[in-house]
């Protein structure tokens, strides 16, 4: 075997005896090739058809998308794991009627309220009762710890928490 230097001819005299090669084992000639070549049997190449011309749908998308780590990775869409999604999505929504949901906080109102009017009647008893400092002691106690109820309860998460939703 004789050695090129100039490679692109190796790479054509390896298609040549590949062919030669397929041709022994089919049982045609090189004269019958040259035959076929000048009838105008086309040999089929790949190219690019758009799906706009070809009409038919594509069997998959693929899309840039993020991992979990949100390093870049290649997705696959299949659509007909897309359609049988779109079916059963289909099919739950007629089952699935709109609710309208009522949040409702006049119990906590209430409440509040209560406690808020309990610390004026508190505060009321203590200038009234000034002068004995046993009864005042027993009321500042109880005004604390009405006080302390009202830090919990008058803010937005105790209403959230206590609202009846209906």
């Amino acid at each position: 075997m004789e050695i090129s230097g100039n490679y692109k001819d190796y790479k054509n005299e390896y298609l040549e005896r590949a062919q030669t090669e397929q041709d022994k084992v089919k049982g045609t000639s090189q004269e019958q090739r040259a035959e076929d070549k000048s009838e105008g049997v086309s040999i089929p190449k790949d190219e690019y058809i758009s799906s706009e011309k070809s009409g038919s749908k594509p069997s998959g998308l693929y899309r840039l998308g993020q991992d979990e780590n949100g390093n870049p990775k290649v997705m696959y869409d299949d659509p007909k794991r897309a359609a049988k999604a779109k079916d059963v999505q289909q099919k739950e929504e007629p089952a699935k009627k709109e609710e309208k949901c009522t949040t409702n906080t006049d119990n906590v109102d209430r409440e509040i309220e209560k406690l808020k009017e309990e610390k004026k009647q508190l505060e009321q008893q203590i200038e009234a009762a000034a002068g004995d400092k046993e009864k005042v002691k027993v009321l500042e106690k109880k005004l604390a710890q009405i006080e302390g109820q009202l830090s919990q309860k008058d803010n937005d998460t105790y209403r959230r928490q206590n609202a009846v939703i209906s």
